[in-house]
């Protein structure tokens, strides 16, 4: 896994954040990880500064000074990372929703399976999600589908956060023009991608529900992400 660097936003995730760390480092000695922190009161920020003592080198932080949205802090993080050599640039949740086992079967979509950008798809092979209650797997799935239906984007799981970008897709897509901040950020990077004619491969993972911390979901990212959706395909169709 040369040339690969794993972006994961952080906001109060103490009691996830050495954990996730150590998992993604084990996974190969090429990994980088970059923590995107929005000045979390939990302190993560300072854990992660403990941790590059034993990390030099392979462990990178980037303290934000406030909670801004999931997908600013991406788009930060990609910045940084386009600054620098890499790759192949992983988006990752700090609470081992995404298995940091499944990191090689993203970068082998892409490394060796040509794809331009590979997603961990909890919808591909049917609906492998465990610990959510039932009315939430509904709400993601049937959000999913309905995405699908209105972009015609061919991806099952639209609103995936576990992605891996080769370095051209994030080079090309204007970053500057992204403008959702929620989770409709995923599936507008995807939409972007989609619309630029990326290769895109789904590589079937299980998504486990967070154990420790607390979700960030709230009524106002999901109003984002279904309202947003039409006004994003709308204004595709009168800017090609």
């Amino acid at each position: 896994m040369q040339d690969t660097v794993v972006i994961i936003p952080t906001y109060n995730e103490i009691e996830n954040i050495e954990a996730i760390i150590r998992a993604v480092l084990s996974k190969s000695n090429a990994i980088h990880v970059l923590i995107v922190d929005d000045n979390s009161p939990d302190l993560t920020a300072l854990k992660v500064k403990e941790l590059q003592k034993v990390f030099e080198d392979r462990l990178f932080l980037e303290v934000r000074n406030e909670k801004s949205g999931l997908g600013t802090a991406y788009i930060h993080g990609f910045k940084w990372c386009l600054n620098k050599k890499y790759q192949y640039i992983f988006e990752m949740d700090a609470d081992f929703s995404h298995d940091p086992n499944d990191l090689q079967k993203l970068y082998n979509a892409c490394h060796i399976e040509g794809a331009d950008l590979s997603i961990g798809s909890r919808y591909v092979t049917g609906v492998n999600v465990v610990n959510w209650p039932m009315n939430r797997v509904l709400m993601s799935y049937l959000a999913s589908k309905y995405v699908r239906i209105i972009t015609g984007m061919k991806i099952h799981d639209t609103t995936a956060g576990f992605v891996c970008y080769k370095r051209n897709v994030l080079e090309t897509i204007d970053l500057n023009a992204i403008k959702f901040i929620g989770y409709a950020f995923q599936i507008e990077m995807k939409f972007k991608a989609y619309l630029k004619k990326f290769k895109i491969k789904e590589v079937p993972v299980i998504f486990t529900d967070r154990t420790r911390g607390e979700s960030k979901l709230s009524s106002g990212i999901i109003s984002e992400a279904i309202f947003g959706v039409v006004s994003m395909k709308l204004k595709s169709l009168f800017t090609k």
